[in-house]
């Protein structure tokens, strides 16, 4: 599936070919830092299926427990998370943050990581009252 998408100010701008089965759930609490949000949402692609076609993302390198880096990719002037990646190996595949995929609405969680970190009351929303808009 072709996806195209960008950050919240516009300045970084990508498109990708993705498999729309590739979209997962991290609960880490690594990722609830780096999102400042309870869980982070990624779809997967082949690092030479993703490119970015505006502006230069800024790098933050994250050492996980196990040792092994993580690049996060994000906008420099509005903070938006844009995407990860790894070294060596792990450098061939990129971590796409949903919430920057125009095309979203069409993408769904197929699995999720690290529920042993998990927020317990972000496994049942439905109950909670809400609004189409605010």
């Amino acid at each position: 599936m072709h996806i195209d998408g960008a950050c919240q100010c516009g300045k970084i701008t990508y498109d990708a070919e993705v498999d729309p089965q590739v979209v997962a759930i991290c609960h880490c609490t690594d990722c609830q830092r780096l999102t400042g949000t309870a869980y982070r949402v990624t779809v997967s692609a082949q690092r030479s299926r993703f490119h970015i076609t505006s502006g230069e993302p800024k790098l933050y390198v994250k050492s996980a427990d196990n040792g092994r880096r993580r690049l996060q990719f994000f906008c420099s002037d509005c903070g938006s998370p844009i995407y990860t990646t790894g070294e060596d190996e792990d450098a061939e595949q990129v971590g796409i943050r949903l919430g920057t995929v125009n095309q979203r609405q069409e993408l769904k969680p197929r699995s999720q990581s690290w529920c042993s970190s998990s927020l317990a009351w972000t496994q049942n929303l439905t109950g909670l009252p809400g609004r189409p808009g605010d």
